[in-house]
C-alpha cells in the first residue's frame, strides 16, 4: 500500500514541477517589463509599473510637487513647484534603472521592497529657490525670534531663574542644504523640529547645572565684607555684590573686575590719606596744613579685588582692612602718629619725636633756593637707612657717614664740611642739592633710633 501512495506522489511532483517552472518564467517575463514589487523611486511608488508608467507619474509629480513645512509654533508653509522652476529631468535613467533589475529573481523582492534615490530625475532653478527660501518666515529677520539661555535674576529673596526662551531661529545652512535634498529626493514633507534644524539654548531651566550655578549666586551674595575705619565702617553685602556678578554662556559665574574696582576706589576714595592735605601741629605751637608728599594710607585695587572674590566664593562674612599697598602709623584723623622728623623749611629747624617723646632737635641746612634745589614739602615716607654711603650727582661725589632718604634722592645726612654752621639763610643761597645737611651729631642720633616707614614732615 505504501509503495502504491509513493508512486503517486511522485507522478504529482513531475506534473507540478514543470507547471511551477512556467508560472515563474511566466512572471519573471512580466517583470522584464515591469519594476518589482516594492519598489520605490525617489517616493513615488512604482511597484508593478512599467517605465512609461513610472515616467508619467514622475511627469505629474514634478509639475504639481509641493513641500510642506512644518515649523515651531504651529506654523505651516509650502513650496511648489511652480515657484522653484522645478522640472522633470529625463526618462532615460528610469529606463536604465529597469535594465539593471534582474527579472528572474523577482521573487525576492516580496520579502526585501526596494527604494532606490536618484539623483537629476528632477531640476529646479537655483535663484528661485534662493528667493523662495528669503521669503520663508524662518528668513524674515522681522519673524525670527533669538533663542536665549536661561538667565538669574536677583531679587530680595536671592536669585531666581529666569525661563530660558526656545525661539525660531534656525541653521540656515543647514537647513537650506537638507530642503535642496528633500526635493530632489521627492520628499514631501520636513519637520523642522523633528530634524533638529532649529538653534535651541544650550540649557534649560530644568538643566542640573542651572541649578546648581543658582546655588552659587545664593551663597556669594551671603558674603558680608566689613571694612572698619577708627569707629567708622564701610559694609559690601549682597545689594551691592549682586552688581559684581555675571553669568557666560556656559554657566560659569563671572565678576565684574571694573565694577569691583570702581568699588574699592570709593573705599579708597574716602578712607586713604596718600598725598592728601594734612592739619599739622608743629612743634612752635601753630597747625599747619601739608600736603603733597607720598606718606598715607593707599589701597591696592587690584590686590583688593582679588582678596575680595576669594571671600565672596567663599561666602564669608568678616571685617577686614583693605589689601594696602602702603600704610600709615594710625587710622585716626592724625595719621602720622607719635613717631616722625619734622622739617621746618623757614625756620631751618628740625625735630625728630619717637613715641610721643623729643628724640633730638637742631638746626639743618635744605636745598638752595637760588639754584631751583628748594626741598620740597609734603609728608614723606623714609624709605631706608645706611651707613657709609657716597651721595652723587651732576658735578660732585660726596661720602657721608648716614643716610636717611626719604623723597627720591633726597635724604638727611651728616655734612661735616660746613663746620657746624646750620640753620639761619644758608638755604637761600648757599643751601644743598636738596637734601637735609644736618649736624654729625644730629644724624647719627636720628640715625640710631628711626626706622624705614617713619613719617618725615617737610614744611
Amino acid at each position: 500500500m505504501q509503495t502504491i501512495i509513493h508512486k503517486k506522489t511522485i507522478k504529482v511532483s513531475i506534473v507540478t514541477l514543470p507547471i511551477l517552472i512556467v508560472i515563474y518564467l511566466g512572471i519573471s517575463m512580466y517583470f522584464s517589463n515591469h519594476f518589482y514589487y516594492g519598489f520605490v523611486i525617489n517616493g513615488i511608488d512604482a511597484s508593478c509599473k512599467t517605465v512609461e508608467e513610472v515616467d508619467a507619474e514622475m511627469l505629474t509629480k514634478s509639475k504639481t510637487y509641493t513641500l510642506d513645512l512644518k515649523e515651531r509654533n504651529g506654523v505651516k508653509e509650502q513650496i511648489k513647484a511652480n515657484e522653484i522652476g522645478l522640472k522633470y529631468n529625463v526618462k532615460d535613467k528610469i529606463q536604465a534603472l529597469k535594465e539593471s533589475q534582474n527579472s528572474f529573481t523577482w521573487i525576492f523582492s516580496f520579502f526585501s521592497p526596494k527604494t532606490s534615490e536618484m539623483n537629476g530625475i528632477v531640476t529646479y532653478d537655483n535663484k528661485l529657490l534662493k528667493e523662495r527660501f528669503d521669503k520663508l518666515a524662518v528668513s524674515d529677520s522681522k519673524k525670527i525670534i533669538e533663542p536665549k539661555n536661561v538667565s538669574f535674576k536677583f531679587s530680595d529673596k536671592g536669585y531666581v531663574i529666569v525661563k530660558e526662551v526656545k525661539g525660531n531661529k534656525v541653521d540656515s545652512k543647514q537647513f537650506y542644504a537638507n530642503l535642496v535634498t528633500a526635493i530632489v529626493k521627492g520628499e514631501t514633507t520636513i519637520d523642522l523640529e523633528a530634524k533638529n534644524y532649529y538653534i535651541n539654548p544650550k540649557y534649560t531651566s530644568t538643566s542640573q547645572k542651572i541649578k546648581n550655578t543658582k546655588i552659587l549666586l545664593n551663597k556669594y551674595i551671603t558674603s558680608k565684607i566689613t571694612y572698619a575705619f577708627s569707629g567708622d565702617e564701610e559694609v559690601l553685602d549682597g545689594s551691592t555684590i549682586n552688581n559684581f556678578l555675571g553669568v557666560d554662556e556656559n554657566l560659569e559665574i563671572t565678576f565684574d573686575k571694573d565694577k569691583m574696582d570702581d568699588y574699592v576706589k570709593k573705599v579708597d576714595n574716602n578712607y586713604n590719606t596718600y598725598g592728601k592735605q594734612r592739619n599739622f601741629a608743629t612743634s612752635l605751637g601753630k597747625t599747619v596744613k601739608v600736603s603733597g608728599g607720598d606718606y598715607g594710607w593707599l589701597v591696592s585695587r587690584s590686590g583688593e579685588v582679588n582678596d575680595l572674590i576669594v571671600a565672596i566664593k567663599a561666602g564669608q562674612t568678616i571685617t577686614k582692612e583693605p589689601h594696602y599697598t602702603q600704610t600709615a602709623a594710625s587710622h585716626d584723623i592724625n595719621d602720622i602718629g607719635s613717631t616722625y622728623v619734622e622739617i621746618n623749611l623757614t625756620k631751618q629747624h628740625l625735630w625728630f619725636y619717637k613715641n610721643g617723646s623729643l628724640v633730638v632737635q637742631g638746626d639743618v641746612v635744605t636745598g638752595d633756593v637760588s639754584k631751583n634745589y628748594a626741598t620740597p614739602a609734603g609728608v614723606y615716607v623714609l624709605k631706608y637707612k645706611e651707613k657709609n654711603a657716597t651721595l652723587k650727582g651732576e658735578g660732585y661725589s660726596t661720602p657721608v657717614d648716614v643716610f636717611m632718604p626719604f623723597n627720591g634722592g633726597i635724604g638727611i645726612h651728616d655734612a661735616s664740611w660746613r663746620n657746624n654752621k646750620f640753620g639761619k639763610t644758608i638755604y637761600l643761597t648757599n643751601g644743598s642739592h636738596g637734601c637735609i645737611n644736618s649736624p654729625p651729631i644730629l644724624a647719627k642720633t636720628i640715625y640710631n633710633n628711626i626706622k624705614a616707614g617713619t613719617p618725615v614732615v617737610c614744611y
